[in-house]
């Protein structure tokens, strides 16, 4: 078996064969494409050989899949559409998660929370005797298109530009390239909707539209108790000192419980799911948070320091403002994801996480962000833009590795069951924040022992089969943040 040397500083990874004899199948270089342009499907299977968590599953990713360049060259050129080539053939069966992106700075962009987009944030719903589709609004995104028309939470549409959405067009009319649409309104009466045939609402979508993921942060006085709610939507790094400073506003508010209102989070950054759980319970850096579990070629070389996050005590810039909490009300649904789940799974061994809402949407992997930079063992950094191969600008974001808690616990991939189960109602979505939206108002009720009392019933579910949320360019992706160490020797 060969052995490679990468040499890792940082993001800044080297990838040096230790044999001039060593088959170019394995060094990066495309081998011998004939008259057929196999660039992109080389980088594909090079990275994934090396980092993709179900390597050992895949047969055709195995070390000794091939004898020789040719062998090699031959499987390659069988492929000509990358896009199918990763998903039909390099991913393994079980994997749901991980996606590419044709353009790796548009995906790179969109895990900072950039993204073209009008502001409209959205669930589908498939009507039962139908392909007809409708969809709901969520919530709006400040400061964007939708923030200044004439639509709000609960309202309904069935239209985009005159057509009816169906499960085979909605993603063309709602996600493909047209900058501005047109949703014909609808609205609820008794169980039954109707179309609105008077009501349109034209969205645009804007270059550059920065999300900020805390959507709502406030203190809430109930019966004297204060409570602390944040409606946080995405796990960004580059929001990390506004949740901290979120954090000191509630320990300043005297909170002493916390709703953490993640209905509609899939996900993001590991690490800030660390910060977050530390603001919630502890900053004793002794405790561990999670451990990952990587594929054997890595996890062998990998130290149990390294393997482990602990709860931090600053968030690499200022002091961990934390709540040092004995129990957090979670809400949390199917949309619900990765690094929203990693923080109950986290926080699960050390206080009560009372979850209110629906089972979550079970993703326990994470993922990093791979280019056609073989100098660097694939990983993306952006101080080597200039060394990525500028005939290839796809970008691939496979999952990588698993997180389990401080207890050993990782199997969720079927969601975390609610303690509280309460769908959101399409007859009375409720104002996010206000206390008498349904899923805030019983997690209220439970931190005043009034339980019993109020009406929860569901008229109308709530049930997704998609969302504005995950139909973008980094889905319900949950990424490694974290650099690589030193020295590791790939057998």
């Amino acid at each position: 078996m060969k052995k490679y040397l990468l040499l890792f500083l940082g993001f800044s990874v080297v990838l040096l064969s230790c044999s001039k004899d060593d088959n170019n199948i394995k060094n990066g270089e495309t081998p011998n494409p004939d008259s057929t342009d196999v660039t992109v499907q080389n980088f594909m299977w090079q990275a994934l050989n090396l980092w993709y968590f179900w390597q050992a599953d895949v047969n055709d990713l195995a070390d000794d899949r091939f004898s020789t360049d040719a062998q090699y060259t031959e499987f390659l050129q069988t492929y000509d559409d990358p896009e199918s080539f990763y998903y039909d053939i390099l991913l393994y069966g079980d994997d749901r998660f991980s996606f590419l992106n044709e353009d790796y700075s548009e995906l790179v962009s969109n895990l900072s929370g950039v993204s073209k987009s009008n502001g409209l944030e959205f669930g589908l719903v498939k009507f039962s005797d139908s392909n007809d589709v409708f969809g709901y609004v969520q919530y709006i995104v400040a400061n964007s298109d939708a923030s200044t028309k004439d639509i709000k939470r609960g309202d309904l549409f069935l239209k985009v530009d005159g057509t009816q959405l169906t499960v085979d067009n909605y993603y063309d009319l709602l996600f493909g390239d047209n900058d501005s649409y047109t949703l014909g309104m609808a609205y609820i009466s008794g169980n039954t909707i109707y179309e609105d045939t008077t009501r349109e609402v034209t969205l645009t979508k804007i270059e550059n539209q920065v999300e900020d993921p805390i959507l709502i942060a406030e203190t809430l006085d109930v019966g004297g108790t204060k409570v602390a709610y944040l409606m946080y939507n995405r796990f960004l790094s580059n929001f990390n000192e506004d949740l901290n400073e979120v954090f000191l506003k509630f320990k300043n508010d005297g909170a002493t419980e916390l709703v953490l209102d993640m209905r509609y989070n899939p996900g993001g950054s590991v690490n800030t799911s660390r910060l977050l759980a530390s603001m919630i319970y502890d900053t004793d850096t002794d405790k561990v948070y999670i451990k990952q579990r990587w594929n054997d070629k890595i996890q062998a070389q990998l130290t149990d320091d390294y393997l482990t996050d602990y709860f931090a005590s600053t968030t690499g810039v200022s002091p961990i403002n934390t709540l040092n909490l004995s129990r957090v009300f979670v809400l949390a649904t199917n949309g619900s994801a990765s690094a929203s789940e990693l923080v109950m799974n986290g926080l699960a061994p050390y206080i009560d996480v009372i979850h209110i809402g629906e089972t979550t949407r079970g993703k326990n992997e994470f993922s990093i962000t791979l280019v056609d930079d073989p100098g660097n063992s694939f990983i993306y950094s952006s101080d080597r833009e200039d060394k990525i191969n500028t005939d290839n600008s796809w970008g691939l974001q496979p999952l990588v590795g698993r997180n389990q808690n401080a207890d050993g616990f990782y199997d969720y991939t079927s969601g975390l069951v609610p303690d509280i189960e309460l769908e959101e109602d399409l007859t009375n979505l409720g104002t996010l924040g206000n206390v008498d939206e349904p899923l805030l108002k019983r997690a209220l009720q439970e931190i005043s022992g009034t339980s019993a009392k109020g009406d929860f019933t569901v008229q109308m579910a709530a049930k997704s089969f998609t969302s504005s949320r995950v139909q973008t360019a980094v889905k319900d992706n949950m990424y490694l943040d974290k650099p690589l160490p030193t020295d590791l020797t790939i057998q």
